[in-house]
């Protein structure tokens, strides 16, 4: 179940918006301060692939991101209603893309421990997850 859940129109100035509920969020749920910075940056980058998937398939839904804390992870999903980057133009990247399609889902999986993505009729859901302080110090050894 959701801890936090977030939605917002598909404009670049709403990422950051995005990138500091998740980082309190974060925090707040036991996230290891060593973590915030890759919490925050996979974050920016899920949110603005996302941002960038509406504009230009669906500029009038919101983008959707649900942030929960349960069975020792942190777990952020973002949820968009277009097809990923490069899927919907036939696996190029889109005008404003200088990066080969894929680039930020590679940065998004060096950033979080867990990375999975799921695409539906409906749209692409990205989740992320990163272990909470207390189950990284109950498997260490003693």
């Amino acid at each position: 179940m959701a801890t936090v859940e977030v939605t917002f129109t598909p404009l670049p100035a709403h990422v950051r918006t995005a990138r500091l509920v998740a980082t309190a969020v974060a925090r707040r749920s036991g996230v290891s301060e060593s973590l915030m910075d890759e919490v925050r940056l996979a974050v920016g980058e899920a949110c603005s692939r996302a941002v960038e998937t509406h504009a230009a398939q669906c500029p009038s839904e919101p983008v959707r991101v649900a942030l929960s804390n349960q069975d020792g992870r942190f777990e952020i999903e973002v949820v968009n209603s277009g097809k990923a980057p490069g899927a919907a133009n036939g696996g190029q990247p889109g005008d404003a893309a200088l990066m080969p399609p894929g680039f930020s889902l590679a940065v998004i999986a060096g950033l979080a421990d867990d990375v999975q993505i799921s695409e539906s009729e409906t749209g692409t859901s990205l989740k992320m997850s990163w272990p909470l302080s207390g189950s990284l110090a109950a498997g260490s050894p003693t």
